[in-house]
């Protein structure tokens, strides 16, 4: 890790120690899980004042690239494999052979993977729900939310609405919808699955999304509303996932024509 400061640099001593920091992350100097200098080496392997040091680190733990652990020092924040959503996730062919889209992903890409059911019934649906299921502001709607990991890395979390004409009496209101998840209950409930829409956008998160993720300062999140029409153009499923921001390619197959 180069240890020199620029005395003529107009970017400040502590951000020339991050830029040093996080270019040893990149190339592979300190991988991750690994520990980096003590402030102590730090001060003394830049010749520079305890809080220049700890203004550096600071910095590097906002950004999302480092993590503290209390009595220990500080690590190199470890990423999971980052999971490619392809369009092909919500083909019937996983369905038929009892293939949640979450599964298909994970499989792919070889990720021991996990999902925690946070809740499970029927409940009064979000406004903005109600319109994208083009029900009514205050039905009764079914809601499963839970949350995904990648080996003990929360990952995301997801929420689904199924109007409760659909989902009443079905295995969707149990907490193991069965093979091929909602979407196999869905079709079997006479609602044959024709397309689904998404819309992406990026913010901060919100401090329940932040402590569920387990979130260090400064990680945004990608939230994917995804809207499930049948054959006959009908909405009987919208998804409202939150994702880690830096643990995910969205990967779509656009027809040209």
């Amino acid at each position: 890790m180069r240890t020199a400061i620029d005395p003529i640099s107009d970017r400040p001593a502590y951000k020339q120690i991050a830029d040093a920091i996080r270019d040893a992350v990149s190339s592979g100097e300190i991988g991750p899980g690994e520990k980096v200098p003590s402030e102590a080496d730090l001060i003394r392997l830049f010749n520079v004042a305890q809080g220049t040091v700890r203004n550096a680190l600071s910095l590097l733990r906002a950004e999302g690239l480092l993590r503290a652990e209390h009595g220990k020092g500080v690590f190199v924040r470890e990423r999971p494999p980052m999971q490619r959503k392809a369009s092909n996730r919500f083909r019937r062919s996983h369905r038929d052979a009892g293939k949640a889209a979450y599964t298909v992903d994970a499989e792919a890409l070889g990720i021991k993977h996990d999902v925690e059911v946070f809740k499970v019934g029927p409940d009064v649906v979000p406004d903005e729900i109600a319109e994208r299921l083009g029900v009514p502001v205050g039905s009764t709607v079914l809601v499963r939310s839970r949350r995904y990991l990648h080996g003990p890395t929360p990952t995301e979390i997801a929420t689904s609405y199924v109007p409760w004409s659909i989902a009443e009496g079905t295995a969707m209101a149990e907490e193991n919808p069965g093979p091929g998840g909602i979407y196999a209950r869905i079709e079997e409930a006479g609602h044959r699955l024709g397309k689904f829409t998404e819309d992406v956008t990026a913010r901060m998160p919100m401090p329940d999304e932040a402590k569920a993720l387990h979130l260090p300062s400064g990680t945004p999140v990608m939230r994917v509303l995804r809207t499930a029409y049948d054959t006959n153009g009908v909405a009987v499923e919208v998804c409202d996932t939150v994702m880690t921001a830096d643990l995910f390619v969205l990967s779509y197959e656009l027809p040209a024509d």
